[in-house]
């Protein structure tokens, strides 16, 4: 597997900060669109503490008869992911959309500018009002461009095709998560697309680099533990954990990850880092057990 980072297209929207960039993860199969935003105190899916930047990833699964985007980003980074898209597909190519998370704006907020410009095959969801969840649009139309858009929905457990040609994609529910949520596993690639998990390393820049490796991982236990307990996975601690744990591990049991591709935060790729970063969420979750662990009321202000 390839990793190629290439800036964003040149007709995307003029920044003076770094406007994200396609990581190749791994060439012609699967792209990541990447677009970093600051950590300042005001973003929810971070420790108030954290400082630096993280990124907001969208995943481009490319084939010669058909492609998928998971998640569909930010309104404000629209015009360069809408971009970012066009330089990597033919115009007219079959794509279908797919936003693990239902509830939030990195996920879905483009899905009607997109429904509108490309040519949108259906919208895997979990829900089949999808008119109703996505209709952020400026545009009188809007709401006619969503209800006419084909809406395919996919139960708890499922698999999907992606063109013609066998690329079988399977959908599971995310096994700890606070609200709806799917993960995705490609076979073609190896990848397991962890929604809002795996998004606990962040960077000092907003260059990134945004892919670990083997060679550049000092996550700790600590980094994780403290991630997780002071963003929407505060409510672990004294938390019946073990079944949690069981369905991780059962899904790592059964797919051979390579990349994990969480929905923002730095990509983990290579059989070590994932195997690393799994077992680190293990232990942390066992020692968070309601068996060893106590509930108790934690101040919105309070950091562990």
């Amino acid at each position: 597997m390839s990793v190629l980072t290439q800036p964003a297209p040149r007709n995307a929207r003029e920044t003076s900060a770094f406007a994200g960039g396609i990581a190749a993860l791994a060439t012609g199969q699967l792209y990541a669109l990447q677009h970093p935003f600051a950590l300042d105190g005001r973003v929810s899916s971070y420790p108030a503490s954290a400082r630096g930047y993280s990124v907001a990833n969208s995943y481009l699964l490319t084939q010669s008869d058909a492609a998928m985007l998971i998640d569909t980003g930010f309104g404000k980074d629209e015009p360069v992911i809408r971009a970012q898209i066009e330089s990597l597909i033919a115009p007219g190519l079959p794509l279908s959309l797919f936003p693990l998370r239902l509830n939030e704006f990195m996920s879905i907020n483009n899905v009607e500018t997109f429904a509108g410009h490309f040519n949108v095959e259906t919208c895997y969801t979990s829900n089949v009002d999808a008119a109703l969840w996505f209709d952020f649009g400026a545009k009188a139309n809007g709401r006619s461009v969503l209800e006419s858009m084909k809406v395919t929905a996919v139960a708890r457990a499922d698999t999907i095709q992606l063109g013609t040609k066998g690329r079988a994609i399977d959908v599971m529910q995310a096994p700890i998560r606070l609200i709806a949520t799917r993960w995705l596993y490609d076979r073609a690639t190896r990848t397991l697309f962890s929604s809002d998990m795996f998004t606990h390393v962040w960077r000092a820049r907003a260059e990134g680099p945004w892919i670990v490796t083997d060679a550049d991982d000092a996550t700790s236990m600590r980094d994780v533990r403290s991630f997780l307990l002071n963003t929407r996975y505060w409510w672990l601690e004294g938390a019946p954990t073990d079944s949690i744990r069981r369905g991780i591990a059962d899904i790592f049991d059964k797919c051979d990850v390579e990349t994990i591709a969480p929905g923002y935060g730095c990509i983990l790729h290579g059989r070590k880092v994932v195997a690393r970063h799994a077992e680190l969420l293990d232990e942390i979750l066992k020692a968070l057990d309601k068996s060893v662990a106590v509930s108790r009321y934690v101040d919105r202000d309070e950091e562990r």
